[in-house]
């Protein structure tokens, strides 16, 4: 008889609750958890059995024998490799500082874990992949209402209009919000999706743009422009809760429709007509501000129009809009614990590595860093030399731009430790692999879910390890006790985590047992809109002008800067995902692999043809950066100056045998530039040519 065990997923980083049916320590069934997902799980969820039996994935601590990337390991004992991993770390903060060390990792359930260690050993360079991600997203709704995008959501089930800037909601899937949104169309809604390709999200719209690519911008410039010329705008809503709008007004004047038509190819009588249709369904729309926002060096002042049109239609705080998350608190709950909060542990000033909080990254978010720094740091030695690199589940080798770049930079490290489930790039580069336990084989932190009902999820164990693997929590800990920190991890077993984080809440472990989850609010929060709205910033209210880049020296309006077409022969280089893989770390993963094994170039039908290249034929790929080898999709459906490729293929890692050597790396072509005010790098401002492979 099997028994069922509700947990959270992992294939991924949305982490949907799921249900997990366990007989004689063999996972039988993985299904979204009933009571939230209706049962409903994605391919990758699914795949989880098939990354639990994976004699290719990390089944043992490993330390390096050969020369860096080649591949030659020794396997060791968890001692023999906590120890030498302690004593490698100390060496380098004996000789350079503390700070010349930097743990880089996927945000995840245990991330409090990672920044104690990191605090411990007195270095203030903890980074996450959320920056690669949406750094300008973050700094673009704290710079307007003082709060990270991490604190908003959207009420898609309640909205009469979303719309999705290359926001592939339907391949890049999330369930939660996909079932919300198709049970708003059911009632109704409308959906306006806008790329430079269609996608199946553009087959589910009502409106499909297929926009001129990087001049999104200047399409929301002109929708600004008609809604405060027209007066379509919130006005009862505006005139409470925001400030700037004199200055924003005068700052549109110029970018009219037909301006924006030249620009984007939209027809000005089309972007007017949209306009109108917002603004007889505000405030119930949503202007969607992107899971990934890392296109261009001037991402910030892209996603700052998105959150400034939600604040014109009146739609933050509001039912079918923009909703800022409720926590505990709100609820009449204590405080969640978290293993950092701890009182004494040390709180170093000196600079970051990335220069985040400084001269060179002002309001960037330190929560997150920014990681396309790195190779930067590391080559310049600028602001100090780094000298130790820690990795968990996270794969910068293969995610920061410029993959020889990173290379070089990652050779003037005295040590790299990987901690991860699969053997990475940047693990195969690596000097010491601690093989972590998958999500199906333990508990993890519980996770504070945020939201409009603010809800408690626990991962459980579900079978045994079948590797010799440990929980990042366990390894964290071990290290630390090696490093004579362990004080700062009082906890023996997940339990005793647990109970740390439920302390002030009034909450027992046992409260989750009926369906894996603690809802704090039976009825969503939402505040009151005429007098009871709160925002973080100095004025209390959405500032178009902001204080905060004003007071560091940055205008809040930038200047249309028109986008030159490439030149002839060259191409955008645009990237994405879709649904059946997650950023690098699935590529491998048996089920997956069989279903998407390889990237493929998408190229227009009329571009193709002119350089003599016919659908699935192999072509060459080239940058100023690297070079690539994978097949041409040739297609209507992408606009004539863009190419488009998944990320996370052109793998260079032997032992991977599904993947190694499957179509292209997007990294390997790629420039590494920055949006230096919002964070994130700017992945489709490298161009390529493209040619048939010879």
């Amino acid at each position: 008889m099997g028994k069922d065990i509700y947990s959270i997923c992992f294939m991924c980083t949305v982490r949907c609750p799921i249900k997990v049916t366990v007989q004689d320590g063999t996972v039988k069934w993985i299904e979204g958890n009933p009571h939230q997902l209706k049962g409903a799980l994605c391919a990758k969820g699914s795949a989880g059995t098939a990354l639990l039996n994976d004699t290719e994935r990390l089944r043992y601590p490993m330390i390096r024998e050969g020369a860096r990337g080649e591949g030659k390991w020794k396997r060791v004992s968890w001692d023999e490799a906590l120890d030498y991993s302690a004593q490698k770390l100390k060496e380098v903060i004996e000789k350079y500082g503390p700070q010349t060390v930097v743990f880089g990792e996927r945000q995840n359930l245990n991330t409090h874990i990672s920044k104690t260690f990191m605090r411990a050993i007195g270095s203030p360079n903890h980074y996450t992949h959320d920056a690669l991600c949406k750094g300008s997203v973050n700094t673009a709704f704290r710079t307007l209402t003082g709060y990270t995008d991490a604190e908003f959501t959207v009420d898609l089930a309640n909205t009469k209009h979303v719309i999705l800037y290359g926001r592939n909601l339907f391949e890049s899937l999330e369930l939660k919000p996909i079932q919300a949104l198709m049970d708003a169309k059911e009632k109704g809604a409308r959906v306006t999706y806008i790329d430079i390709r269609s996608t199946i999200t553009a087959s589910h719209a009502d409106r499909f743009w297929m926009i001129r690519p990087g001049t999104d911008l200047a399409l929301n410039y002109a929708l600004i422009h008609v809604i405060l010329k027209e007066n379509l705008h919130d006005e009862e809503y505006v005139n409470r809760w925001v400030t700037g709008l004199n200055e924003l007004r005068a700052f549109v004047e110029p970018y009219t429709p037909q301006w924006a038509e030249e620009e984007t190819g939209i027809p000005a009588a089309e972007i007017v007509t949209f306009a109108r249709e917002l603004s007889r369904d505000k405030p119930q729309v949503i202007f969607h501000y992107g899971y990934r926002g890392a296109n261009h060096t001037n991402e910030i002042y892209f996603r700052r129009s998105i959150v400034i049109l939600n604040a014109l239609l009146g739609s933050i705080e509001s039912k079918g809009g923009l909703i800022i998350k409720k926590g505990p608190k709100d609820s009449g709950y204590g405080s969640f614990g978290k293993l950092v909060d701890q009182k004494d542990l040390p709180n170093p000033k000196v600079e970051r590595f990335d220069g985040v909080g400084g001269s060179k990254i002002p309001i960037a978010d330190p929560a997150h860093g920014v990681g396309s720094m790195l190779p930067f740091a590391i080559l310049n030695e600028d602001p100090y030399p780094v000298k130790g690199l820690i990795s968990h589940r996270f794969d910068p080798m293969l995610s920061i731009p410029n993959y020889g770049l990173n290379k070089k930079a990652f050779d003037k490290l005295d040590f790299i430790l990987t901690v991860d489930i699969n053997f990475s790039e940047t693990a195969w580069y690596s000097d010491v692999v601690l093989p972590e336990s998958i999500y199906l084989e333990r508990s993890d932190s519980i996770q504070m879910a945020n939201g409009p009902k603010p809800t408690l999820y626990m991962r459980r164990q579900c079978v045994p390890p079948r590797y010799d693997t440990k929980p990042f929590w366990e390894i964290a800990r071990e290290l630390a006790k090696r490093m004579d920190l362990g004080h700062f991890f009082p906890y023996e077993t997940i339990e005793d985590l647990w109970n740390l984080q439920l302390k002030d809440m009034g909450i027992k472990i046992e409260d989750f047992d009926a369906k894996g989850f603690v809802s704090l609010s039976k009825n969503p929060i939402l505040l009151e809109r005429k007098q009871g709205l709160k925002f973080k910033t100095p004025s209390g209210k959405i500032e178009f002008v902001s204080s905060l880049m004003e007071k560091n020296g940055f205008s809040s309006f930038s200047k249309y800067e028109p986008m030159a077409p490439p030149k002839e022969g060259e191409f955008r280089l645009t990237v994405g995902r879709n649904a059946v893989h997650t950023h690098v770390s699935t590529q491998n993963n048996p089920y997956l692999n069989e279903l998407v094994s390889e990237n493929v170039l998408w190229i227009n039908t009329e571009e193709a043809t002119k350089l003599g290249i016919s659908n699935g034929q192999v072509v060459e790929v080239s940058s100023d950066h690297g070079f690539g080898k994978l097949k041409a999709f040739v297609t209507d459906f992408i606009h004539p100056e863009a190419v488009f490729m998944l990320h996370g293929f052109g793998r260079q890692v032997p032992v991977t045998t599904r993947c190694y050597g499957k179509g292209a790396s997007d990294t390997a072509l790629q420039e590494n530039v920055t949006d230096m005010i919002g964070g994130s790098p700017g992945l489709h401002d490298t161009f390529v040519k493209v040619r048939p492979a010879r």
